[in-house]
């Protein structure tokens, strides 16, 4: 099945209801939806001689032509390569690279970085800015049939920074993004044409595929003209747009209810907040509760099984005379129903319930695998199973506490920050000689980086605005450390390995010295 038969069956069954929206005006009906993705599909496939199977990259902040790009890719057969438009240009040079990206689709804020990477980079041999005279041309183009696509063909490469190293591109199939819609069906919400879903988070990540049970329903998509979150806009946002649902990171939620643009808004268009991606401390969910009401819904799940590991319901929120209520907070909910989820040793065998080890799960809307990386792809699925890296429990009536996490990802705004490459741009500076990052309890944004530092001996250490132009050269502006700290050595074990452990619990113990409640 191919995804863009949702925006082509809108299209005829309302043709002119709204579809997208641009703030609180709409910017295409399903007719004109349906009609420009449809053109696009073909002028992609046409000009720049593409045939189904072939990627194409989009870099853009969040506006109503993402949504038109992203399902012209899957109209004309192609996969799509969402790519986080906050990363250094670098980083998306990789990705393009990487997934072997002929065209990508990007806008005017992004143009420079990602034409100057056209005819250099991979096998990139156009940059096509939208809005703009190039994407009208596209869009206006006769329209295509739908191509022809199996549950198995590749439709969405979602990379992430994972566990180690180097981005690696989770692949989507057709199949995995079908099931995580019908699931969001089961286990979060019904979903009807007089809905309306806003993307106040990336669409390169979880908002985009939260977007997709609602396209799949004739749901109204709403961009917040300002791209982001912002609370007077929001609140306007309700007034103009029933039913409306959205997914949020905790640092959001957290914000949105301090807002008073929002604790004095009318919310009774609101419908859903999804969150999820990082944790969220029971008390800030207890102060959003009290401003949202029984709204929330968090799910658990990661870019290689998007939206789908497990869910807290609305209902799980709400129940308050629950004996237990406030522990199920802190879980993140039972397993979903397309999924088999369970947790297990070292060796790969189940253990019994309270019993701490790795989360594994298997069902249909698992990746297929690591888009051309095998070794990454076996270690990964292991058994059939997906090996998530994180590391949790069982209650015995079957909700999910998760410990830790197994690797040493830092969530910081909702935003994955793998350690080692924050290490590496550091240990360029001649002034440094080791270097450790990791992530600390932030109340604002989940979790702050903090890199330990040891100075290079025989120079002068580095400044703060040294070190944070260093990284800047190479990565993303949210992954540079927000804290240095200067230290002789940095613990390690016989091997020589640095026991980051040791650090987490120098911060957490100083953070109880100076907070003992």
């Amino acid at each position: 099945m191919n995804l863009a038969v949702w925006v082509e069956r809108h299209g005829r069954l309302q043709p002119y209801g709204p579809a997208l929206a641009d703030g609180e005006r709409v910017h295409a009906d399903w007719r004109t939806f349906a009609a420009r993705t449809a053109g696009a599909g073909r002028g992609l496939r046409d000009t720049f001689g593409l045939a189904p199977g072939d990627r194409v990259a989009i870099v853009m902040r969040n506006r109503p032509e993402y949504l038109e790009a992203l399902f012209a890719i899957w109209h004309a057969g192609l996969v799509a390569v969402p790519v986080n438009s906050r990363l250094h240009r670098d980083e998306i040079a990789y990705i393009v690279e990487h997934s072997g990206s002929a065209v990508v689709v990007t806008d005017v804020e992004h143009g420079d970085d990602v034409e100057s990477l056209v005819g250099t980079v991979g096998s990139l041999q156009a940059a096509v800015i939208a809005p703009g005279e190039r994407w009208d041309r596209l869009t206006a183009t006769a329209p295509a049939k739908l191509a022809d696509r199996q549950a198995h063909d590749p439709a969405w490469l979602f990379y992430t920074s994972g566990t180690t190293g180097r981005p690696k591109g989770a692949t989507l199939t057709n199949r995995n993004l079908i099931m995580a819609s019908l699931s969001y069906f089961a286990d979060i919400d019904h979903v009807t044409a007089q809905d309306s879903i806003l993307h106040a988070a990336p669409l390169s990540h979880g908002s985009g595929l939260y977007g997709l049970p609602h396209i799949a329903r004739g749901a109204v998509t709403v961009v917040p003209h300002s791209g982001g979150v912002d609370g007077e806009e929001i609140a306007a946002l309700l007034q103009r747009w029933p039913g409306m649902s959205f997914f949020a990171a905790p640092t959001m939620i957290k914000r949105l209810a301090g807002d008073r643009a929002i604790t004095d808004a009318d919310l009774s268009n609101l419908k859903t907040i999804i969150y999820g991606g990082a944790p969220m401390y029971l008390t800030g969910l207890e102060e959003a509760l009290t401003i949202f009401g029984p709204r929330l819904a968090q799910i658990y799940g990661q870019g290689e099984t998007p939206m789908t590991i497990t869910a807290l319901s609305k209902a799980d929120h709400a129940d308050r005379d629950h004996p237990r209520w406030r522990e199920r907070l802190q879980s993140v909910g039972i397993a979903r129903t397309d999924v088999e989820v369970r947790v297990v040793d070292d060796d790969d065998r189940e253990l019994p319930l309270g019993e701490i080890g790795e989360v594994v799960v298997r069902g249909d809307v698992v990746m297929a695998g690591y888009w051309n990386q095998p070794d990454a792809t076996a270690e990964a699925l292991r058994g059939g199973w997906l090996h998530t890296g994180d590391v949790g429990s069982f209650d015995t009536d079957g909700y999910l506490t998760l410990r830790d996490r197994s690797k040493d990802l830092i969530i910081s705004g909702g935003m994955n920050i793998y350690p080692r490459e924050v290490e590496e741009e550091l240990l360029r500076h001649p002034g440094v000689r080791a270097a450790a990052v990791i992530g600390r309890p932030d109340s604002e944004w989940g979790e702050a980086v903090v890199a330990f530092i040891v100075a290079a001996e025989g120079v002068a250490a580095p400044g703060v605005e040294d070190l944070d132009r260093t990284c800047l050269e190479s990565i993303a502006r949210f992954k540079r450390p927000k804290e240095y700290r200067f230290v002789e050595t940095l613990p390690t074990n016989n091997y020589g390995k640095v026991l980051k452990r040791e650090l987490r619990d120098q911060l957490r113990t100083e953070g109880s010295e100076a907070d003992p409640t």
